[in-house]
């Protein structure tokens, strides 16, 4: 699998997009040429006959951008509510024989397991509803990112030609991720596991094949089945903000020698492992020290809030206690006002890159600078009060 695939990689970047210059008939028809010189078979070509014009919800929502900034409260009130610690532990229980058995062969904790669930489709409840072909040759045609998409389209239909599922069956989210743990056909590709034995990899209903193809995609990329993700932490009143981010990495000793606390007041243990400080929310809110899982984590989905979602609900599933020092009131900011912030930062000189109004890292850069520049708290934070002090 992994020669076919590395193989197809290698091809679709060697093959210049066309989708400006051609129709989307014209393109499925080359699509359709290029799948067959890999060996693709004509029954499952015959699916691209039923595609249709690029569809535009697809492209509404690939280039969609939301009206305000989401803020971690907002993002973790939506995914953790007590139904849903609930409805995890529940799951839980029933599956334990299935999750110790999965565990026992890849190393990854059963909470965890459940967490990506609940995360990635509400325990398979919603996975998308799109026809994954559909809503990659939507992508793939478009030109924005067609090289990656058409990578994406080329392994779905080896995928379906290899007997696991048929395309008529192949549903998933609009940017074509698949089954209960939402993986790209790449991903399913390389990390698929038959957990059950019947000859096909399921990740739509099979609960064996979810849970070793996942936990399997997760032991590839580095989990370690005795540790935990992170925790959250007591920052010391004097806490030197420029320490926070994930490109730091400090033994835990070193974070223990600063005066670093557990939530109870003791100190953090020590053991033979390195952590970042990740503060979600500003110098006000929770504090976090993360491991190598959380890394991990972010392999399976880049965001931060996302990693952290998953190990704090993780954490839930195992009876552990709320965050305990969310911040109050964490208004969002709207996408104009972190455009206007971006502005500003780089009127001053600290360079946010092209004002996009989207707070990635080359903006939180910049607001590190300024406020070190202002003898501010370092947190990187894009916050109203930020905007104020840039304004004036």
């Amino acid at each position: 699998m992994k020669t076919a695939v590395a193989f197809l990689f290698l091809l679709v970047l060697s093959t210049p997009s066309l989708a400006q210059q051609q129709s989307f008939a014209e393109w499925v028809a080359e699509l359709r040429a290029e799948a067959a010189a890999l060996g693709i078979s004509e029954a499952t070509l015959a699916a691209l006959d039923d595609l249709e014009a690029p569809l535009q919800r697809v492209l509404e929502l690939d280039a969609s951008q939301p009206e305000f900034v989401q803020t971690f409260t907002r993002y973790l009130g939506l995914r953790i509510t007590p139904r849903q610690v609930e409805r995890g532990q529940e799951l839980l229980a029933e599956h334990r024989v299935l999750l110790e058995e999965v565990r026992q062969r890849y190393g990854v904790q059963p909470q965890y397991l459940a967490a990506f669930w609940a995360v990635e489709s509400n325990f398979g409840s919603n996975t998308g509803g799109f026809s994954v072909l559909q809503a990659l040759a939507t992508l793939a045609y478009d030109p924005r990112r067609a090289d990656m998409f058409r990578a994406q389209i080329l392994t779905a239909l080896q995928i379906i030609d290899d007997g696991h599922i048929t395309a008529e069956s192949m549903s998933g989210s609009w940017a074509g991720a698949m089954g209960q743990l939402q993986f790209m056909p790449t991903v399913f590709y390389q990390h698929g596991v038959d957990g059950d034995g019947d000859g096909r990899i399921d990740i739509w209903n099979s609960l064996p094949d979810i849970f070793h193809s996942a936990a399997n995609y997760l032991s590839k990329s580095g989990w370690k089945g005795d540790e935990r993700w992170g925790r959250e932490v007591i920052l010391p009143d004097n806490f030197d903000f420029a320490l926070a981010g994930t490109n730091i990495r400090k033994p835990l000793q070193e974070w223990r020698d600063m005066g670093i606390l557990r939530t109870s007041g003791a100190p953090i243990p020590v053991a033979d492992m390195r952590a970042s400080m990740v503060i979600p929310a500003g110098a006000t809110g929770p504090a976090f020290l993360t491991y190598d899982n959380f890394r991990v984590t972010r392999v399976y989905n880049t965001p931060i809030f996302y990693a952290l979602t998953v190990g704090h609900l993780a954490d839930r599933f195992a009876g552990g206690p709320p965050i305990q020092h969310m911040p109050e009131n964490e208004q969002a900011m709207s996408v104009e006002q972190v455009r206007e912030l971006q502005e500003l930062l780089n009127g001053l000189g600290f360079d946010s890159g092209e004002p996009d109004g989207r707070v990635g890292s080359r903006t939180r850069n910049a607001i590190r600078a300024y406020q070190q520049q202002q003898g501010l708290p370092m947190d990187s934070y894009a916050s109203f009060a930020l905007l104020e002090s840039l304004r004036s």
